[in-house]
């Protein structure tokens, strides 16, 4: 299952992200500022419970988050969504994933694994800038399923329709927040018109 977050503001974000002459330091703040938005989206559902604190005159009855938040950015690229969502969510606990594309086989290679322990019910989400063939995201769902972290949800900046399809064919039970479906996959397993390689524009690097 999948959503698209339909906002003006994001919309506009977007438009500025994608354009070639977009710097690096800018790049990197409208990629913090566009995850925080729909994260904020993604968060929508997270399950509270009750809690007493002390105000300056008398007892207030509140609420807390009832689950530990886990953020997994997919390295490199998903670190740079990172502070977005720690923004929301400062107490997140935080995982990494490493998995890159073999260029000839297009497929996905783990390489790092490090989550948090004795987590509390856990929340989980997967975070990377460009949902393309899915096979990345789909390697890191196994992998976390595989460690009995099973409420998962997903957050990225640009989807392609293949890499939804891909997702959502093994993966059912999955939601999945980004901020624009863009047109397809060029040969190159590109998202078109996508914002070239969020990687080497979050850091630099070509």
């Amino acid at each position: 299952m999948h959503f698209k977050i339909d906002h003006p503001l994001l919309k506009q974000k977007l438009t500025v992200l994608r354009d070639k002459n977009t710097e690096t330091k800018d790049f990197r703040a409208l990629a913090s500022e566009i995850t925080m938005l729909i994260a904020y989206e993604a968060l929508k559902n997270i399950e509270l419970e009750d809690i007493t604190v002390e105000t300056p005159l008398t007892e207030f009855k509140g609420k807390q988050l009832k689950n530990d938040v886990i953020i997994v950015p997919i390295l490199r690229a998903g670190v740079g969504m990172l502070e977005g969502i720690l923004n929301l969510v400062p107490e997140a606990k935080v995982g990494f994933i490493g998995i890159y594309r073999d260029p000839e086989t297009k497929k996905p290679v783990t390489y790092y694994e490090k989550m948090p322990e004795n987590c509390k019910n856990p929340v989980t989400f997967i975070i990377d800038p460009m949902l393309a063939t899915g096979g990345s995201i789909i390697a890191t769902i196994d992998i976390l399923k595989k460690k009995k972290f099973n409420n998962i949800k997903v957050i990225s900046i640009i989807s392609s329709p293949e890499g939804l399809d891909a997702i959502e064919k093994v993966h059912n039970d999955i939601e999945i927040y980004t901020g624009n479906i863009d047109d397809h996959l060029d040969e190159r397993k590109y998202i078109i018109p996508g914002l070239g390689d969020a990687g080497d524009r979050l850091f630099g690097t070509k």
